[in-house]
């Protein structure tokens, strides 16, 4: 295995750069952190590819120049797609005999790190919740049966219709009640996986959202034709996108305008849990509307959490758990005038590699 190939494996950010800050090397992670491909990246000042950076660049280029380390911890930086990151920053002089002096930057990700923690610990929470869950579901639909199944034989045994009005109201309540339950239980079969286009899944909840969908709100498309098919439960995929696209309708309901931005990309080196993986599939939901209440952030995708006065919290929580069976996870990042879901989902190289 040769030293590139190393260094693409690392979840570090590392990049070779000279007394100008320019980048003779890039590795994958670097290419992810900075949302620049290597080509681009390379040959080009570090200050020309990020926005912002919290240190000096006079500082840098000093201690490349006089071949010393440095180290900035939980420093902040803004990239040119508007991402931002927090990062420990380490510089390390690189002995080689050449006339320009070269060092080695990395960029670990503080809030990376971070995040993989909360997605481990909400994925914990969601399956003792779903573990509570199922459990009294089968405790509430037993005598729920029996309820409904009583009231029908009552029913039939009536002769005034006025009386069957309350009959036919227990029925109604104890089927709602019943569909409520099936619900929080989520997906009831297991995963049938078969490789798809995701594209052709989007395609599918689009003409359903387009049969109700308000005309003041606009829904974009904007795709990346080059991802391959993935092997996917079609329906529970539809279920889980169209959960987080109605999601941003529903924000965009009571504005004048509204538009929605569907948005496909791969990325590289992918951490998702405690798994890395080479590539990814990364598609965004943007809406811009309002924004998702601070207090309500930390426990989006927990059941029954909402923030409409008609929601019953269960949409965010099933696409979550979709896509946790799919070995990939939702992000949410939500200000005034954008909010944006992030549904990240492995792609096998392998499966790639078969099709081609």
């Amino acid at each position: 295995m040769d030293t590139n190939t190393l260094l693409n494996h690392l979840v570090t950010a590392v990049l070779v750069i000279d007394a100008d800050l320019q980048a003779s090397y890039a590795n994958a992670a670097a290419e992810q952190l900075l949302g620049v491909s290597s080509h681009k990246l390379i040959e080009q000042p570090l200050t020309d590819l990020i926005q912002t950076l919290a240190i000096d660049p006079k500082v840098l280029r000093s201690a490349v120049q006089e071949h010393q380390g440095l180290t900035v911890n939980t420093t902040q930086l803004l990239t040119l797609d508007g991402q931002h990151h927090t990062v420990d920053l380490t510089l390390v002089p690189l002995e080689v005999t050449t006339e320009k002096a070269l060092s080695i930057i990395e960029l670990r990700q503080v809030d990376q790190q971070r995040r993989i923690h909360q997605q481990l610990t909400l994925d914990a929470q969601q399956q003792a919740a779903q573990f509570l869950v199922r459990n009294l579901a089968h405790e509430i639909k037993n005598p729920l049966g029996g309820l409904r199944g009583a009231a029908q034989l009552l029913s039939r045994e009536l002769s005034d219709e006025h009386l069957k009005e309350f009959t036919t109201l227990i029925i109604e309540q104890a089927d709602r009640l019943r569909s409520l339950v099936d619900r929080l239980l989520g997906p009831q079969k297991p995963s049938q996986h078969k490789v798809i286009n995701i594209h052709m899944v989007i395609q599918k909840v689009i003409n359903l959202l387009n049969l109700t969908l308000p005309r003041h709100i606009q829904l974009r498309q904007d795709y990346d034709p080059s991802i391959p098919d993935l092997p996917i439960d079609e329906d529970q995929m539809q279920q889980a996108i169209l959960n987080i696209v109605q999601n941003a309708v529903q924000a965009l309901e009571q504005r004048r305008s509204g538009d929605i931005l569907i948005r496909t990309r791969t990325a590289h080196q992918v951490t998702i849990g405690a798994v890395r993986h080479k590539l990814a599939l990364v598609l965004s939901i943007i809406d811009d509307g309002p924004g998702i209440a601070p207090e309500l952030v930390d426990t989006l995708f927990y059941p029954m959490v909402t923030g409409r006065k008609d929601g019953n919290g269960l949409g965010l929580s099933i696409a979550h758990n979709i896509a946790r069976l799919h070995g990939g996870r939702i992000d949410c990042n939500s200000a005034p005038g954008h909010t944006e879901f992030t549904l990240t989902l492995p792609i096998n190289r392998e499966q790639e590699a078969s099709q081609g």
